[in-house]
């Protein structure tokens, strides 16, 4: 009875302190108000319209395990497979915690600027850099959060390392924070095994002296919920983020959930604005994607999915390579795949960030450097009708078009892992020219049916056809219901390629 007393007051005692410790966080005064009326004023900077790719480093310590994502909740889960695996090599989470799994990040191999490199040749024209996972463990030098790489892990501002390689390569550069689903999401950790030799025993997380990086417990009905209802803990996710923010001013600013906290999220966002146009003396070139749709104040993001139309807003799909964290014998996606999912979502006024995975270590296995490598020769080849084009009048045609052949995503939209034919079409323009791009090898002819000399959509008659990457002469005709194209005999071996059709003046 006196040790659940004195339990019970330590948690109590922490709370207060914490409530306490979190001061009034400033908030940049400027153009943006934290009101819906005032973010509306927000103008998309054309440096984000224009880039369309983007890479992601999706990574930290739950990479240790090589267990894929989630693992610092699920370990905390009796009986599911990365809680099974860690009790089998590292022990029950009663004795060894997620606490224990953060120092064997050393990330020894991990060289940003070479990977930068790397990267920049794979046609990237922004970088996007994890800040915290819901794990609560900070990847930059935070002077208000202990647990951080800086002081523990590999020792280094991972966040800091990764934009001074982004800005040696002329890249932009993001932060993503997962922070604002920590709160409910690492509950687990207070638990106990319901069964077995340690049935009842806690975990490591109900543990008052790492209430730091487990949360204390929630105080509220709401925890399968995915934001907490914690006004206490709103004020705390403001000061992590806005630290975030104050440090590393970054171009983009990434919430893996809708904006979080109503007007404690209108705040961050007023801030974030407001720094931006301090910093670039005058000019909004800030971007902010959360994941609910924009009415002009943001870039919404789609996780693992695509707009099924062309969105009024630019816009963001978020997805991976493979899993979210190292897994071991994973599949990832070959480089087909990404062209076909990036002409797609351009298409459609968006652009894709795309995780590639690292290694617990911080390299990329071969096949992974193989997969980037190819990227990079495709966007060579077809960059012209990528990079700064905007939709057309229609995104597409095809199969994949038909809304009856459309299946939905699981965080909305359509899934972005979809089976193309050759008759699958996708539109871009730039400077008065149209590209067409073909999402699978055509088996004869070419035929886009929305380009026919009778077709509504075309204001000019067709000047020329050219293949992106190529300067050897197509045949083509342009019928009533068709342009026409005859297939090159050294037609790319690629699934997509791009097409450029030039009109007459």
């Amino acid at each position: 009875m006196k040790k659940t007393l004195l339990f019970s007051f330590t948690l109590a005692f922490l709370a207060l302190s914490s409530l306490a410790q979190q001061k009034e966080t400033k908030v940049e005064q400027g153009k943006f108000k934290p009101t819906d009326e005032s973010l509306k004023q927000y103008k998309y900077p054309e440096w984000f319209r224009d880039a369309k790719f983007g890479i992601w480093s999706h990574w930290g310590p739950q990479a240790v395990p090589r267990r894929g994502d989630w693992y610092a909740k699920n370990m905390y889960v009796q009986g599911s497979d990365q809680n099974k695996y860690h009790v089998a090599t590292y022990g029950t989470p009663s004795k060894f915690g997620y606490k224990d799994i953060i120092p064997l990040w050393k990330a020894e191999k991990w060289n940003p600027d070479q990977l930068m490199a790397l990267y920049k040749k794979a046609g990237a024209k922004y970088f996007v850099s994890m800040g915290s996972h819901h794990d609560n463990f900070f990847l930059w030098n935070s002077k208000i959060h202990k647990w951080n790489s800086v002081n523990m892990g590999p020792h280094k501002d991972v966040v800091g390392l990764w934009q001074k390689a982004a800005q040696k390569e002329g890249l932009r550069f993001g932060v993503s924070e997962h922070l604002a689903a920590s709160f409910n999401w690492f509950q687990a950790s207070h638990g106990a095994d319901k069964d077995g030799q340690f049935a009842g025993v806690p975990y490591d997380g109900r543990n008052p002296q790492y209430a730091d990086l487990y949360h204390l417990p929630a105080d509220s009905s709401n925890v399968q919920e995915w934001l907490t209802n914690n006004a206490g803990w709103h004020k705390k996710w403001l000061e992590n983020v806005n630290e975030l923010i104050d440090l590393y001013h970054p171009d983009l600013l990434y919430s893996d959930s809708k904006l979080p906290f109503e007007d404690t999220g209108r705040n961050m966002l007023a801030h974030f604005y407001n720094q931006d146009i301090a910093k670039n003396k005058g000019k909004l070139e800030a971007v902010y994607t959360p994941k609910e749709p924009s009415e002009g104040k943001w870039a919404q993001d789609v996780e693992r999915g695509v707009l099924d139309s062309i969105s009024e807003f630019p816009w963001q799909t978020d997805t991976s390579i493979g899993d979210w964290y190292y897994r071991t014998g994973q599949r990832y996606r070959s480089a087909n795949e990404i062209a076909q999912l990036l002409i797609d979502i351009v298409s459609k006024n968006g652009n894709l960030l795309i995780n590639v995975v690292q290694t617990p270590e911080g390299d990329l296995e071969p096949d992974v450097v193989k997969i980037v490598t190819e990227i990079g020769e495709w966007t060579k080849l077809n960059g012209e009708g990528i990079y700064g084009t905007r939709p057309w009048k229609v995104y597409g045609e095809g199969p994949s078009t038909i809304k009856s052949n459309q299946k939905k995503g699981r965080f909305g939209g359509l899934t972005d892992t979809r089976e193309y034919l050759s008759s699958d079409i996708r539109y871009t323009t730039k400077n008065g020219n149209l590209f067409a791009f073909c999402l699978n090898i055509p088996q004869g002819e070419i035929r886009l049916n929305l380009l026919g000399a009778k077709s509504k959509y075309l204001d000019h008659a067709i000047a020329s056809v050219s293949l992106l990457g190529s300067n050897k002469k197509l045949k083509w005709v342009q019928e009533d219901d068709a342009l026409v194209i005859t297939k090159p005999a050294d037609y790319p071996v690629w699934q997509v390629t791009g097409f450029k059709i030039e009109f007459k003046k």
